[in-house]
């Protein structure tokens, strides 16, 4: 390992600046900046407590900070969106345990980006990768781990941190892509008669219902709509039996440290609002996360989550827009399907072996999904 570099680990991200972290995070990927993780730890979301142990990794090189890794340990896989829950098992069943693990990743965000953050526009030199990895494997074999995980690093960090020992897996997200549409019409009119008269259909049905959007940002957000929308994720998660893994406090720290980056879609009728959704900007990209009712309307959840965010992006001129993880049912609705990436290192190496095997045949697996999901694209000539 160079000598010249300084590994620290981070307990909470109120051991290092603002100002510092956000120097080495890219600008078009809002969830990796520290106002945005240091609000997962001060609400309570993401503390030894829930299973998700902050222990960021900090590299320093001459003296200067390098880069960083947003890393924890967890005691669970609950939140990740990369499913190693049959591996978890196999684990148990030797007699052995597969948690604690490490995972490098943004807490509950199915985003890809830098799971390595440097200052270098370029991405990290090819020193600090194995330097990283070796720092991140020694820490998993010092805390007992399992296992070590970097969770929808980009195609290139992935590359770069897959070589012996550590696996590569892939995945499927679907994306909308903006090419530089003049308005919705502009980009539905590519689509096939049937799909562009079925988007036109559930658009009309919103409006009949006399339901009208609003996307709010920056100082039009208030604390009420923060309020509002948190009373719609948990109607989401009480109407799926899912796990509230965030709180009213993180909503409103998100509104007082990042209100700027947060675009939060409020339908309403008349005076009333019936839902809403929350997405994040980039200086390039929208990424929807969160979504919630308080009245029931049919194809709501499609203008909201869907279409009037692919609006927002055309007005915006904003390149591209995730969704979320998941939904086949995107792909109607010009959503193509992207490959998403995951890099594992375990130490056992029986298991590692297993995985292995099983991983080369996933990846098979997902190339074809791909490109069958890629033979019914709803434009025509694709």
């Amino acid at each position: 390992m160079n000598q010249n570099l300084r590994f620290t680990i981070l307990e909470s991200l109120a051991q290092v600046t603002p100002a510092s972290w956000n120097r080495l995070v890219d600008g078009d990927n809002p969830f990796l900046r520290h106002e945005f993780l240091y609000a997962l730890e001060r609400s309570g979301c993401t503390t030894a407590a829930t299973g998700w142990q902050p222990r960021h990794l900090l590299v320093e090189r001459d003296g200067k900070l390098a880069a960083a890794v947003p890393l924890y340990s967890k005691r669970h896989s609950y939140g990740e969106y990369v499913f190693d829950w049959a591996w978890a098992d196999a684990y148990q069943r030797a007699g052995l345990s597969y948690y604690p693990k490490l995972v490098a990743a943004v807490p509950f965000t199915p985003v890809s980006g830098p799971r390595i953050l440097t200052a270098n526009e370029l991405g990290p030199d090819a020193a600090l990768i194995p330097a990283i990895r070796d720092a991140v494997i020694d820490l998993a074999t010092d805390e007992g781990a399992s296992s070590a995980h970097w969770l929808f690093p980009d195609k290139n960090q992935a590359n770069g941190l897959t070589t012996q020992g550590w696996l590569h897996r892939t995945g499927c997200q679907f994306h909308w892509h903006n090419p530089g549409y003049a308005n919705f019409d502009h980009f539905i009119e590519g689509f096939s008669a049937k799909k562009r008269k079925n988007v036109r259909r559930e658009r009309r049905r919103i409006a009949e219902a006399e339901i009208e959007i609003e996307a709010l940002t920056g100082d039009a957000l208030k604390q009420d709509h923060w309020h509002y929308f948190h009373r719609c994720y948990q109607n989401t998660i009480a109407g799926h039996g899912a796990i509230a893994y965030l709180n009213g406090e993180f909503f409103s720290l998100l509104g007082q440290e990042m209100a700027e980056s947060a675009v939060l879609f409020i339908a309403s009728r008349g005076n009333t609002p019936v839902a809403s959704a929350l997405c994040l900007r980039g200086s390039n990209s929208l990424y929807g996360r969160y979504w919630g009712a308080t009245e029931y309307q049919d194809n709501l959840h499609f203008e909201l989550c869907y279409y009037a965010p692919i609006e927002y992006c055309i007005r915006e001129g904003l390149a591209r827009f995730e969704a979320g993880a998941q939904g086949e049912h995107k792909l109607s609705r010009g959503f193509l399907p992207s490959e998403t990436h995951s890099v594992h290192w375990i130490a056992d190496p029986r298991f590692a072996d297993a995985v292995d095997d099983y991983l080369r045949h996933e990846r098979g697996s997902v190339d074809r999904q791909i490109e069958l999901l890629n033979q019914h694209s709803p434009f025509r000539n694709q």
